[in-house]
């Protein structure tokens, strides 16, 4: 069995580790964290180091693949990690046993797929996506990187979204909608037009916030 590491030691890497752990796709080598010190443990699991550790713990053969455990609020980060490794670190992936994945559907490096997911045919979901618990994503959409879906996102068919998105619990996308990159949803929005501006959007339709 192969051995992941998780960048990150809050919540959403324990949860990653849990979910790796208990599909019996990977064995937890450790978390990296800037601000845990190296050989403690969250969670009984050991911190192997910070980010500048990576490279060598690599090197030095203590784990296999990698994947990010750092949510929303650091999407950016999120980013700039994924560019910063995946050259020279193998990046793996999780999904759930419960999830419906059709044989058509593309997934990227490093995306995580939470219990109760459906992905319909010819989807394509690019490297570093998260989808949490119930998401839907219906037939020939494309998402593309390092994107955030809470519990209960429906996406319809024939979607465009960019990188960087992040869609709160429940949001709702019409089909035939494109979405620009670095847009955030609030919980319960319903997109039913282009969303061609970078920003956060809220309500029935969404629509976006004032700076």
């Amino acid at each position: 069995m192969k051995r992941l590491a998780i960048i990150g030691s809050e919540d959403l890497a324990c949860q990653l580790a849990h979910l790796a752990a208990d599909q019996h796709l990977y064995q937890i080598s450790g978390f990296f964290d800037d601000f845990k010190p190296k050989g403690s443990c969250v969670r009984n699991i050991p911190i192997l180091g910070g980010i500048e550790d990576i490279q060598k713990a690599f090197k030095d053969k203590l784990f296999d693949e990698i994947i990010i455990g750092i949510g929303y609020k650091h999407i950016s980060f999120r980013d700039d990690l994924f560019e910063r490794f995946q050259m020279d670190i193998p990046f793996g992936s999780i999904i759930h046993s419960s999830s419906y994945i059709d044989k058509t559907v593309t997934i990227g490096k490093g995306t995580v797929i939470f219990p109760g997911c459906t992905l319909d045919m010819h989807v394509k979901i690019g490297n570093n996506c998260l989808f949490y618990n119930g998401c839907i994503i219906a037939h020939d959409s494309k998402i593309a990187s390092n994107s955030i879906f809470s519990p209960g996102v429906k996406i319809a068919g024939f979607c465009n979204l960019g990188k960087n998105i992040t869609l709160g619990i429940g949001t709702i996308v019409s089909d035939n909608i494109t979405i620009t990159n670095d847009v955030k949803t609030g919980a319960g929005a319903v997109v039913v037009n282009n969303l061609n501006e970078s920003g956060v959007y809220i309500g029935i339709p969404a629509r976006k916030m004032n700076s």
